[in-house]
């Protein structure tokens, strides 16, 4: 019997490989970012509390009926020199009528999705620049990136070429207009 050659497995699928065998803590939740595998901590209470007013509102407000997901797994294209992104957005968003998360896979395409959302957290860079580079090269509509930092509420649109081309920014307080499917004025008053 003779053995069979494999070929050898590159850096990138070695670390796919590694990052999709992670185990984290409980609560933890680990990302595959540009090449670089990134564990976050579970969120604190304003994180939460900041995500729920936002679904609120898309779920009353929203002119497009819209199903959310918290966890919900993407893997996006990525640069040419790394793996597939996983990303774990704070949250999803996608018309119902498509039924996006039914029998999807941990790791999901992102086809379909109308809407990601950060709050950011304990790696605001990340959700910055990072995060908002994975999404438009996923081809994600609307990146809705909520800084606690600088205090702002900014969505990002016209995904190309490995980023957002357009993004309005608004201090927390102020409405932010969302387009369609969705077509209303965020309100951003109970964030702060």
């Amino acid at each position: 019997m003779t053995a069979m050659a494999h070929e050898p497995l590159t850096q990138e699928e070695v670390l796919l490989e590694g990052f999709l065998a992670l185990d984290t803590p409980e609560g933890f939740r680990a990302e595959l970012i540009e090449g670089e595998i990134v564990v976050t901590p579970p969120p604190d209470g304003d994180h939460e509390d900041c995500i729920e007013l936002i679904v609120n509102q898309v779920y009353r407000r929203s002119r497009t009926d819209m199903q959310f997901s918290g966890n919900k797994g993407l893997k996006l294209q990525s640069g040419s020199d790394c793996p597939k992104d996983h990303v774990i957005p704070d949250g999803t968003f996608a018309p119902r009528k498509l039924r996006l998360y039914r029998g999807a896979d941990s790791w999901m395409p992102c086809d379909g999705v109308a809407m990601v959302l950060e709050v950011t957290s304990t790696k605001p860079k990340a959700d910055r620049e990072a995060k908002r580079r994975c999404y438009a090269r996923g081809g994600i509509p609307l990146y809705l990136l909520v800084d606690r930092e600088a205090s702002s509420v900014t969505l990002f649109s016209d995904p190309e070429k490995g980023d957002y081309r357009e993004h309005c920014t608004r201090p927390l307080g102020k409405p932010l207009v969302l387009p369609e499917p969705f077509a209303f004025d965020l309100d951003t008053s109970d964030f702060l």
